[in-house]
């Protein structure tokens, strides 16, 4: 090893060890070991099996639901949590990894889609997982086909890595690739092939620009599809999704390839993380009995339906960050056979997006269906999400509007409803757990 390189591993683990005292540190060690060594990932992830989680949505449910499963098969297994996922991110997860010595050494890192590329420079996947690619952050991304050509140039750099795709996504179907594919999906009752919801995007045939049809329509535009014209269609699946036997707030019990699997997580999105999650363990030749070990002990994490209690009402926070997922999430919420009060919290940082037009393609229109008996619209555009809810029809005067979160948590703690559910962006999420950690309502992570 290069003196840099030992200078490298020294600096951002001192620092790691001072920052962790403080309750930070799961990027600034990795920024500050990458300005003594630029290559130092390259050194670091050398003796690793390495697993790449990537997509629009679902990295970090998908990424901790298979480190359950494969730390029941294997032992530990490294992995970057709290969705530290860029450059930075990923060298402290391997600057502060503990070797397995009883086994072989495994890492499942969910790796942001425009660093992909540039961090597979320095480390060499054995699997890369796409989940899904939906509209995200078009400001800093572009449309869904340039986030996939992002990706696509990672999976060309490690050709001899196998690729294991959503096959229920026409993206995934619309470029052949020189690595190995393996496809995962739904396959459940079909009918006759139908169009899509009229606001769905990515159901075009990239062979002949038709709109796709679908035998059976998941949400979004993921499901059994076919192209009408051209022949265009899904392709066999490895792993198949084959029955939803119960469908929860909280919770989710389906059929996998013949065996029956339940998750602590609620919401159709959530499924299709475990099932991605049970992709990535046939990969490694998991028996199913273990596959259902970890998912027992799987819980929601780090604002992915993260649970708490705030002056003694039931609280569960969800990430929303697009209009797919923001759909999702308001579709899951909907199961909840409780009154609950709702708050959206809506921040346009560079982190989130600075574009917040993705708010008028959710369906917002949901919240009518459901017992909620007063609305917070918080966070830096609070005016703007106010507005959106405004439009839905929903009773104006019991939205209220306010900006500073400590006034949203109060109003939890004061509100007579005993449930409460919390919508919030990816930094208006930080914020607010931020806010619960000081209150010891929730475990700090490091940032």
């Amino acid at each position: 090893m290069k003196i840099n390189t030992h200078l490298a591993a020294l600096a951002g683990k001192s620092s790691h060890f001072v920052l962790s005292k403080l309750g930070r540190g799961s990027t600034l060690p990795g920024k500050i070991a990458l300005k003594f060594d630029k290559n130092l990932l390259q050194s670091l992830a050398r003796d690793y099996e390495i697993v790449v989680v990537t997509g629009t949505n679902g990295k970090t449910l998908t990424t901790a639901l298979t480190v359950g499963i494969l730390r029941e098969a294997f032992g530990p297994v490294v992995t970057n949590p709290s969705g530290a996922n860029m450059i930075s991110g990923i060298a402290t997860t391997f600057l502060t990894a503990k070797k397995n010595k009883s086994g072989k050494n495994i890492a499942v890192l969910e790796i942001d889609e425009a660093s992909l590329s540039r961090i597979c420079d320095y480390i060499k996947p054995s699997l890369f997982v796409f989940t899904n690619i939906f509209r995200d952050q078009m400001d800093r991304y572009g449309e869904i086909y340039t986030t996939y050509q992002m990706i696509l140039d990672a999976a060309a750099k490690v050709p001899e890595a196998t690729v294991l795709m959503n096959g229920d996504s026409p993206l995934f179907n619309s470029v052949t690739l020189k690595n190995p594919v393996r496809y995962y999906g739904f396959d459940t009752e079909k009918g006759p092939a139908q169009l899509a919801h009229y606001n769905t995007e990515g159901i075009l045939c990239p062979n002949c620009q038709h709109i796709l049809k679908y035998r059976l329509n998941s949400y979004a535009n993921l499901g059994d599809y076919i192209c009408q014209d051209c022949g265009f269609k899904r392709p066999e699946l490895d792993c198949r999704l084959t029955a939803l036997k119960e469908l929860r707030h909280n919770s989710s019990a389906f059929v996998i390839d013949g065996q029956d699997y339940h998750i602590n997580i609620g919401g159709l999105y959530n499924i299709y993380n475990a099932l991605t999650a049970v992709a990535v363990a046939q990969f490694f030749g998991v028996e199913p009995a273990t596959i259902k070990a970890g998912f027992d002990k799987s819980r929601a994490v780090f604002g992915r339906q993260e649970t708490f209690t705030i002056g003694g009402k039931e609280c569960t926070l969800v990430l929303i960050k697009n209009p797919v997922g923001a759909t999702q999430a308001l579709e899951m919420i909907k199961l909840a056979p409780f009154p609950f009060t709702l708050s959206v919290l809506l921040n346009a940082n560079y982190a989130d997006g600075i574009d917040t037009s993705w708010i008028w393609d959710a369906d917002f229109e949901q919240i009518l269906k459901m017992d909620i008996p007063h609305i917070t619209a918080g966070g830096v555009r609070h005016s703007e999400i106010a507005r959106r809810l405004r439009v839905t029809g929903y009773d104006a005067s019991r939205i209220s509007e306010v900006r500073d979160l400590e006034a949203v948590f109060k109003g939890i703690e004061s509100q007579e409803t005993p449930h409460a559910y919390i919508l919030a962006t990816y930094t208006a999420m930080l914020e607010f757990r931020e806010l619960l950690a000081s209150r010891q309502v929730v475990r700090k992570e490091m940032d």
